[in-house]
Protein backbone atom coordinates (compact mmCIF):
# COMPACT_ATOMS: atom_id res chain seq x y z
CA UNK A 1 0.00 0.00 0.00
CA UNK A 2 1.40 3.67 -0.65
CA UNK A 3 0.43 5.95 1.25
CA UNK A 4 -0.16 9.19 -0.32
CA UNK A 5 2.75 12.65 0.17
CA UNK A 6 0.04 15.17 2.27
CA UNK A 7 0.99 18.03 3.60
CA UNK A 8 -0.56 18.75 6.92
CA UNK A 9 -2.12 21.81 5.20
CA UNK A 10 -4.12 20.03 2.97
CA UNK A 11 -5.25 17.28 4.86
CA UNK A 12 -9.02 18.59 5.24
CA UNK A 13 -9.03 19.47 1.61
CA UNK A 14 -7.98 16.07 0.49
CA UNK A 15 -10.07 14.14 2.94
CA UNK A 16 -13.22 16.25 2.10
CA UNK A 17 -12.34 15.10 -1.69
CA UNK A 18 -12.34 11.52 -0.59
CA UNK A 19 -15.51 12.34 0.65
CA UNK A 20 -17.42 13.54 -2.23
CA UNK A 21 -15.58 11.06 -4.42
CA UNK A 22 -17.43 8.36 -2.21
CA UNK A 23 -20.27 9.90 -1.83
CA UNK A 24 -20.46 9.61 -6.05
CA UNK A 25 -24.35 9.86 -7.37
CA UNK A 26 -25.41 10.63 -4.04
CA UNK A 27 -27.70 13.43 -4.15
CA UNK A 28 -27.97 15.68 -1.12
CA UNK A 29 -29.59 19.26 -0.53
CA UNK A 30 -26.93 21.85 -1.36
CA UNK A 31 -27.82 23.73 1.51
CA UNK A 32 -27.30 20.19 3.74
CA UNK A 33 -24.60 18.88 2.29
CA UNK A 34 -21.37 20.79 4.10
CA UNK A 35 -22.67 19.88 7.57
CA UNK A 36 -22.91 16.63 6.11
CA UNK A 37 -19.64 16.26 4.81
CA UNK A 38 -18.45 17.53 8.07
CA UNK A 39 -19.86 15.31 10.30
CA UNK A 40 -18.52 12.00 7.89
CA UNK A 41 -15.32 13.83 8.37
CA UNK A 42 -15.38 13.62 11.71
CA UNK A 43 -16.67 10.26 12.35
CA UNK A 44 -15.72 8.84 8.56
CA UNK A 45 -19.37 7.30 9.16
CA UNK A 46 -21.01 7.46 5.76
CA UNK A 47 -24.25 6.31 7.53
CA UNK A 48 -24.80 10.10 8.54
CA UNK A 49 -25.79 10.57 4.82
CA UNK A 50 -29.05 8.84 5.74
CA UNK A 51 -29.78 9.16 9.19
CA UNK A 52 -28.76 12.70 9.56
CA UNK A 53 -32.39 14.54 9.27
CA UNK A 54 -32.93 18.76 9.27
CA UNK A 55 -36.15 20.41 10.28
CA UNK A 56 -37.53 22.59 7.28
CA UNK A 57 -35.19 26.11 7.42
CA UNK A 58 -33.26 24.71 10.09
CA UNK A 59 -29.67 25.69 8.42
CA UNK A 60 -31.26 29.05 8.08
CA UNK A 61 -32.46 29.49 11.18
CA UNK A 62 -29.27 28.77 12.69
CA UNK A 63 -27.44 31.00 10.75
CA UNK A 64 -29.30 34.04 11.46
CA UNK A 65 -29.12 32.98 15.15
CA UNK A 66 -25.14 32.51 14.89
CA UNK A 67 -25.26 36.42 12.75
CA UNK A 68 -26.94 37.86 15.97
CA UNK A 69 -24.66 36.32 18.66
CA UNK A 70 -26.09 33.30 19.48
CA UNK A 71 -24.54 31.23 22.55
CA UNK A 72 -24.24 27.25 22.16
CA UNK A 73 -24.92 25.44 25.26
CA UNK A 74 -23.32 21.86 25.24
CA UNK A 75 -23.91 19.13 27.25
CA UNK A 76 -20.13 18.05 27.56
CA UNK A 77 -16.69 19.91 27.98
CA UNK A 78 -15.29 17.98 25.27
CA UNK A 79 -18.47 19.21 22.30
CA UNK A 80 -17.96 22.61 24.10
CA UNK A 81 -14.22 22.80 23.36
CA UNK A 82 -14.56 21.50 19.78
CA UNK A 83 -16.47 24.05 18.80
CA UNK A 84 -14.38 26.76 16.20
CA UNK A 85 -13.12 29.09 18.71
CA UNK A 86 -11.94 31.64 16.32
CA UNK A 87 -14.88 31.11 13.93
CA UNK A 88 -16.81 32.04 17.49
CA UNK A 89 -15.19 34.99 18.13
CA UNK A 90 -15.81 36.51 14.75
CA UNK A 91 -19.51 36.29 15.11
CA UNK A 92 -19.80 37.52 18.64
CA UNK A 93 -21.14 33.69 19.70
CA UNK A 94 -19.90 31.76 22.32
CA UNK A 95 -20.29 28.23 23.86
CA UNK A 96 -20.65 27.26 26.77
CA UNK A 97 -21.54 23.45 29.12
CA UNK A 98 -22.54 23.55 32.90
CA UNK A 99 -22.51 19.81 33.83
CA UNK A 100 -19.22 20.99 35.67
CA UNK A 101 -20.96 24.08 37.72
CA UNK A 102 -21.81 23.96 41.05
CA UNK A 103 -24.88 24.86 40.97
CA UNK A 104 -25.97 22.53 38.53
CA UNK A 105 -24.96 19.48 40.19
CA UNK A 106 -26.99 21.02 43.16
CA UNK A 107 -30.08 20.68 41.55
CA UNK A 108 -29.70 18.07 40.08
CA UNK A 109 -29.45 16.39 43.24
CA UNK A 110 -32.17 18.02 44.84
CA UNK A 111 -34.52 17.03 41.70
CA UNK A 112 -33.37 13.55 41.92
CA UNK A 113 -32.56 14.10 37.88
CA UNK A 114 -28.81 14.22 35.47
CA UNK A 115 -26.82 16.86 35.74
CA UNK A 116 -27.49 17.10 31.57
CA UNK A 117 -30.97 17.91 32.67
CA UNK A 118 -30.34 20.44 35.02
CA UNK A 119 -28.09 22.17 32.46
CA UNK A 120 -31.01 22.58 30.10
CA UNK A 121 -33.02 24.70 33.01
CA UNK A 122 -30.30 26.74 33.53
CA UNK A 123 -30.26 27.44 29.90
CA UNK A 124 -33.27 29.25 30.36
CA UNK A 125 -32.12 32.19 31.94
CA UNK A 126 -29.56 32.69 28.82
CA UNK A 127 -30.31 35.95 26.99
CA UNK A 128 -30.41 36.54 23.13
CA UNK A 129 -30.69 33.49 20.70
CA UNK A 130 -29.71 30.29 22.17
CA UNK A 131 -28.50 26.82 20.13
CA UNK A 132 -28.38 23.32 22.10
CA UNK A 133 -25.79 21.00 21.11
CA UNK A 134 -26.51 17.52 22.76
CA UNK A 135 -23.67 14.82 21.79
CA UNK A 136 -23.94 12.92 24.50
CA UNK A 137 -27.67 12.88 27.24
CA UNK A 138 -30.58 11.94 25.95
CA UNK A 139 -32.13 13.23 29.42
CA UNK A 140 -31.32 16.91 28.22
CA UNK A 141 -33.14 16.08 25.10
CA UNK A 142 -36.16 14.82 27.27
CA UNK A 143 -35.43 17.69 29.88
CA UNK A 144 -35.38 20.21 26.74
CA UNK A 145 -38.44 18.79 25.29
CA UNK A 146 -40.59 19.65 28.59
CA UNK A 147 -38.81 23.13 29.31
CA UNK A 148 -40.47 23.73 24.96
CA UNK A 149 -43.76 22.55 25.75
CA UNK A 150 -43.79 24.97 29.29
CA UNK A 151 -42.87 27.89 27.38
CA UNK A 152 -39.42 28.29 28.97
CA UNK A 153 -37.18 28.12 26.55
CA UNK A 154 -37.15 28.16 23.17
CA UNK A 155 -34.07 27.17 20.88
CA UNK A 156 -33.33 28.89 17.62
CA UNK A 157 -31.70 25.03 17.01
CA UNK A 158 -31.46 22.02 18.73
CA UNK A 159 -28.64 19.72 17.47
CA UNK A 160 -29.89 16.50 19.41
CA UNK A 161 -27.08 13.68 18.42
CA UNK A 162 -26.79 11.59 21.45
CA UNK A 163 -25.05 8.14 21.44
CA UNK A 164 -25.59 5.24 23.20
CA UNK A 165 -28.47 2.87 24.05
CA UNK A 166 -30.34 3.64 26.51
CA UNK A 167 -33.76 5.97 25.85
CA UNK A 168 -31.08 7.33 22.92
CA UNK A 169 -33.71 6.90 19.49
CA UNK A 170 -36.89 8.16 22.06
CA UNK A 171 -35.51 11.16 23.21
CA UNK A 172 -34.04 11.86 19.11
CA UNK A 173 -37.66 11.23 18.01
CA UNK A 174 -39.49 13.41 20.75
CA UNK A 175 -37.47 16.51 19.86
CA UNK A 176 -38.52 16.06 15.94
CA UNK A 177 -41.63 16.60 17.34
CA UNK A 178 -41.16 19.68 19.78
CA UNK A 179 -42.12 22.32 17.30
CA UNK A 180 -38.85 23.60 16.81
CA UNK A 181 -35.78 23.91 14.14
CA UNK A 182 -33.18 20.70 14.42
CA UNK A 183 -31.00 18.31 12.85
CA UNK A 184 -31.22 14.89 14.66
CA UNK A 185 -29.16 12.33 13.69
CA UNK A 186 -32.03 9.05 13.99
CA UNK A 187 -30.82 5.54 15.29
CA UNK A 188 -28.32 5.35 18.45
CA UNK A 189 -25.26 6.99 16.61
CA UNK A 190 -23.53 10.59 17.46
CA UNK A 191 -21.55 11.83 20.06
CA UNK A 192 -19.90 14.82 21.23
CA UNK A 193 -17.76 15.18 17.97
CA UNK A 194 -20.88 14.88 15.98
CA UNK A 195 -22.75 17.70 17.89
CA UNK A 196 -19.36 19.43 17.69
CA UNK A 197 -18.80 19.19 13.93
CA UNK A 198 -22.48 20.30 13.11
CA UNK A 199 -21.55 23.54 15.10
CA UNK A 200 -18.97 24.01 12.89
CA UNK A 201 -20.09 23.68 9.93
CA UNK A 202 -22.25 26.10 10.59
CA UNK A 203 -19.66 28.55 11.65
CA UNK A 204 -17.75 27.77 8.59
CA UNK A 205 -20.73 28.49 6.56
CA UNK A 206 -20.48 32.37 8.02
CA UNK A 207 -16.12 32.48 8.65
CA UNK A 208 -14.74 31.16 5.52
Amino acid sequence: MKLQNVLPTDIEKRSMEIIAEELGEVKLDEEKLSIIKRVIHTSADFDYVRTLHFSEDAVQKALEALKNGATIVTDTNMARAGINKAGMDKLGCKAVCYMSDADVASQAKIDGSTRAAACMEKACLIEGPVIIAIGNAPTALVRLDELIKAGKIKPELIIGVPVGFVNVVEAKELIMQAGVPYIVARGRKGGSNVAAAICNALIYKLTR
